[in-house]
């Protein structure tokens, strides 16, 4: 037979019940801005039915429910969104690190303007033929001079700048980067033993849950990872997440565990770092260690700025280290080229006409430096310049040649000009900035989406909590007034009944 107190329970139990509601309800509220909050809801159920089906059951028509419980309280979290974002997350890491460094090489170059190397290089060039009008003018001799000097001014500073940038990037991979994503990997393992500690007590650490998405989240931009969970044990719910176990996925498919569990590695370059990247040194969580060459490494930010920075990959590549490679191949062909034509010509040597005192180099190289950054000019008297053809110091003939170096053709550029060569650099340059800034902006767009559909799934709603609120308000108060109604009927039990005979 049912019990007189029956009733007393289950409102109860749906007090209680809508009582967690509305605690939960608060605990959204209080987290509306927090970042990688995701909000939470009471999954509620059903309480046993009574009676139990045996032999000794009451005789009554049938089951009778016995109230609510609250079965979890679970992330409101959808895990293919989460996928998504992360995904597009690593393409907008890679493409805004090589834009912002095709960015900075463009603002160096400073092309097309009139401070840039070609527009000096045109300058000189405007000397020489002003030189070859009036080959016995001392000013015409010291503006060739004096741009001559420029154009190597020129090569010094963009050899410098470029290596300025170069080094910067080298210390954000190894003091920032590298020591970010360690440091995140540690801490993924660190939530991973915390969750695992408490799963198995039938818990849903879902606060541990969103600090180690938002880990995960982050360490996406910066390498290409996938994600794989297991089950804590014990008597972790249906509903448990489990621990996370992150592989770090290469170019060619093969995977690194960089977590498992509350076990972790790490990724290493070296310190300092050499001129070129050979290879990045991936640590699993076995502590096993395998050198990965940088086109075969995962895509994200570090790979953006490991490019940037200069690798080796049959020869030396990167964004610098290909332009001041080819400053340096320039500067040779150039210096090369324009001292060959002046060893030709004759120098200024007004007593002695025709003079027979050839041209010497005009430019040369400092040793022990590259050649872009080493280019100056070895000559510092006017007269030397070797403007003449045939050794009368009124022909300038030999210096309309020189103003034509430009124009032709150096083996060491591949038969290319000057000119041309130059404007290939430049070109290419243009065209890969562009690219980058398209990709950068639609990964930014497709991340975007991807966010905001995240966000109408697991970020908290003010409107829908206050209508929550209200809801589980009514619940809890029905649920009281039941409370009310039941003790009513006791009291008419207790005191009304059993007062015959008196």
């Amino acid at each position: 037979m049912r019990s007189t107190f029956m009733g007393l329970e289950i409102a109860k139990r749906g007090m209680f019940t809508q009582q967690g509601a509305l605690y939960t309800t608060g605990h959204n509220i209080a987290n509306a801005n927090t970042p990688g909050y995701t909000r939470q809801r009471i999954n509620f159920t059903q309480t046993e039915p009574y009676p139990a089906a045996s032999l000794n059951r009451p005789q009554i028509p049938g089951q009778m429910g016995t109230g609510v419980a609250t079965e979890s309280v679970q992330r409101v979290r959808e895990g293919f969104l989460d996928i998504q974002y992360r995904n597009e997350n690593n393409k907008l890491g890679y493409w805004e690190s090589r834009s912002k460094a095709l960015s900075k090489l463009e603002d160096i170059m400073n092309e097309p303007t009139q401070d840039g190397l070609a527009a000096v290089m045109n300058e000189f060039s405007a000397s020489l033929q002003d030189l070859a009008t009036y080959p016995e003018k001392e000013g015409t001799r010291k503006v060739v001079l004096e741009r001559g000097r420029a154009i190597a001014d020129t090569f010094h500073y963009l050899s410098d700048s470029l290596n300025s940038i170069k080094r910067d990037y080298g210390n954000q991979i190894n003091d920032v980067s590298i020591k970010e994503v360690n440091s995140i990997l540690e801490e993924i393992a660190g939530v991973n033993k915390q969750i695992s500690e408490i799963e198995p007590h039938g818990y849903l650490p879902n606060d541990l849950y969103d600090q180690r998405d938002l880990l995960i989240d982050q360490i996406s931009s910066y390498l290409n990872i996938t994600v794989e969970r297991r089950e804590s044990g014990g008597n972790d719910l249906p509903v448990a997440e489990g621990i996370y176990d992150v592989k770090i996925l290469n170019q060619d498919g093969t995977t690194s565990t960089l977590v498992a569990g509350a076990k972790y590695g790490k990724l290493e370059i070296g310190s300092p770092l050499p001129e070129h990247i050979a290879a990045i040194k991936v640590t699993d969580s076995d502590q096993n260690t395998v050198d990965v060459s940088v086109p075969n490494f995962s895509q994200g930010k570090l790979r953006g700025l490991v490019e940037a920075y200069g690798y080796v990959d049959n020869g030396s590549k990167g964004i610098y280290t290909q332009m001041l490679s080819d400053l340096d191949n320039l500067a040779t062909a150039f210096a090369e080229m324009f001292n060959t034509k002046h060893n030709e010509g004759y120098i200024l040597d007004k007593a002695n006409a025709p003079t027979t005192l050839q041209g010497d180099d005009f430019f040369g190289f400092t040793s022990g430096l590259n050649p872009a950054k080493g280019l100056q000019v070895i000559i510092s008297d006017t007269n030397q310049i070797a403007a003449s053809k045939d050794g009368y110091s009124g022909d300038g003939k030999n210096a309309l040649e020189l103003a034509s170096i430009q124009g032709k053709p150096a083996a060491l550029l591949g038969d290319a000009t000057i000119n041309s060569f130059y404007e290939g650099i430049i070109g290419q340059l243009g065209v890969d900035a562009l690219k980058a800034n398209r990709l950068t902006n639609n990964s930014e767009i497709l991340r975007q989406s991807v966010e905001e559909k995240k966000s109408s799934v697991s970020s908290v709603s003010l409107d829908e909590e206050m209508t929550n609120m209200i809801k589980f308000q009514h619940a809890y108060n029905a649920a009281a007034r039941n409370i009310t109604i039941v003790d009513e009927m006791l009291d008419k039990i207790i005191n009304g009944m059993g007062t015959g005979g008196r």
